[in-house]
């Protein structure tokens, strides 16, 4: 059985070229590139809307009293703690995949978690099945760079990863309108049944529409490899050497800690905004989540000009900008969390500052400073470090932010009334704290190396 599986995952086989042209093989291959990088981007979008689907339907949980604040933060991080470890393994395991087969599998798996979900009202199991979708999550994006990697050449692949990074942000909008539409018409059930079913589709999708390699579609490879060379025993430890001076080097944790704290901030919005704004400002859910979905769609814009903002404006630097958007970052937040009373275009035009910010910080504290401070052989272990560093923050933050706001909730003439004093100071905190470890690493602009 164990072989059936690993030949069923197995890269797929070359497929002998059926006598085109060169001109019509070229036109062939421009067909299949686009073919493969719209599917990934459309697909990575839609397993976004299956990871964030909890995250609208919070508040009416509590409300009929399924789950505790507590415990939705203890679901919550189960799945960025999973999918941090997925992140690591099936990075590897996607380079020696069917990765149509492999994507597929994935959202498949995740759809199908969310069709439960509707229906759980077990603690333990609910909090299983939303790690197990955490795992699974982890296929896609390995799965669309390794797509990238081997359809586009490497002066295309920059530009193609770059509007390709922008899926998650479309992914997070659809989720905040389509699914949030279907809470306020439906209750909370049908947001997990809607996210499936959007899941399903983008399996079939995936499955007809993304591509494996060139050569399983009679096309020879678009990167021809370099004959190789078995690697001296001097070329192997300037390898391993290099690695260890990643694990050894204060500016690489500083990194990963300023990462960590900013993804606090920014999953805090991302997984407990709505039920912010519900809780704290009266919005109905349509409402709130149509005032979140603005940070993901202008996270967007900062993600694609991130590089151009570093390499016109600031020569190439990461640490200037990096400051920059950090501050840009916890102004947003002050503004979100702080200015009293209820206004609509405050709220706004926080999230548009917000999404800005958090945009431009995901490229640089995220990857671009690790890879400017790494050796150029080791700057896959940097991003390990500062990946999952970052997820573990995530999780961190789901379980502090469940426990803050339970804690400080109490009933007033029959109606639950939240003090959200203390969740501000650790959201607003975390990203201070993000800015000022930022500092730390002034020099991250030159390659250690």
């Amino acid at each position: 059985m164990w072989k059936s599986i690993l030949d069923f995952y197995r890269v797929s086989q070359p497929k002998l070229c059926n006598g085109e042209g060169i001109s019509e093989q070229k036109r062939r291959l421009r067909r299949l590139q686009w073919s493969t990088f719209l599917t990934a981007t459309i697909g990575y979008g839609l397993y976004y809307v299956c990871r964030l689907s909890l995250n609208v339907v919070k508040k009416p949980i509590v409300e009929e009293g399924i789950f505790s604040e507590t415990e939705l933060g203890i679901i919550g991080s189960v799945l960025f703690f999973t999918y941090a470890i997925g992140k690591f393994t099936n990075g590897f395991l996607a380079d020696r995949s069917n990765i149509r087969r492999f994507m597929s599998t994935g959202l498949l798996v995740t759809a199908l978690v969310n069709l439960c979900l509707g229906f759980v009202h077990s603690f333990l199991l609910f909090a299983i099945l939303w790690g197990l979708s955490g795992w699974f999550q982890s296929m896609g994006a390995a799965s669309c760079v390794v797509g990238l990697s081997r359809w586009f050449t490497d002066k295309e692949r920059g530009s193609f990863y770059g509007f390709w990074s922008a899926s998650h942000n479309i992914g997070e909008a659809l989720t905040f309108i389509v699914v949030a539409s279907l809470v306020s018409a439906l209750g909370w059930r049908f947001g997990f049944l809607g996210a499936g079913l959007v899941g399903l589709l983008g399996t079939l999708i995936v499955w007809r529409f993304f591509h494996d390699t060139p050569q399983s579609e009679g096309l020879p490879p678009v990167n021809v490899p370099n004959v190789e060379k078995v690697k001296s025993e001097a070329e192997a430890d300037a390898f391993n050497r290099a690695q260890k001076a990643v694990l050894r080097n204060p500016a690489i944790w500083i990194l990963a800690l300023s990462s960590a704290c900013m993804y606090v901030s920014r999953y805090a919005v991302n997984s407990w905004g709505v039920f912010y704004l519900e809780a704290q400002k009266g919005y109905s859910t349509l409402d709130a989540s149509f005032i979140i979905s603005i940070a993901s769609v202008c996270g967007i814009v900062g993600t694609m000009f991130s590089g151009v903002i570093s390499d016109k404006l600031f020569g190439g630097k990461r640490n200037m900008p990096a400051l920059l958007f950090g501050l840009l970052n916890v102004s947003a937040l002050c503004l979100f969390l702080l200015v009293p009373g209820v206004h609509l275009w405050v709220d706004v035009l926080a999230m548009i500052l917000f999404g800005l910010g958090i945009g431009v910080l995901l490229c640089f504290l995220g990857g671009l400073m690790a890879v400017d401070i790494a050796p150029r052989n080791a700057s896959g272990a940097a991003l390990g470090v500062v990946g999952i560093a970052s997820y573990v923050g995530a999780g961190l933050q789901d379980v502090m932010s469940g426990l803050l706001i339970e804690g400080n909730k109490r009933m007033v003439d029959g109606v639950e009334v939240y003090d959200f004093t203390y969740i501000n100071c650790f959201w607003i905190g975390a990203a201070v704290l993000s800015v000022l470890l930022a500092l730390l690493v002034w020099k991250a602009g030159t390659r250690a190396g």
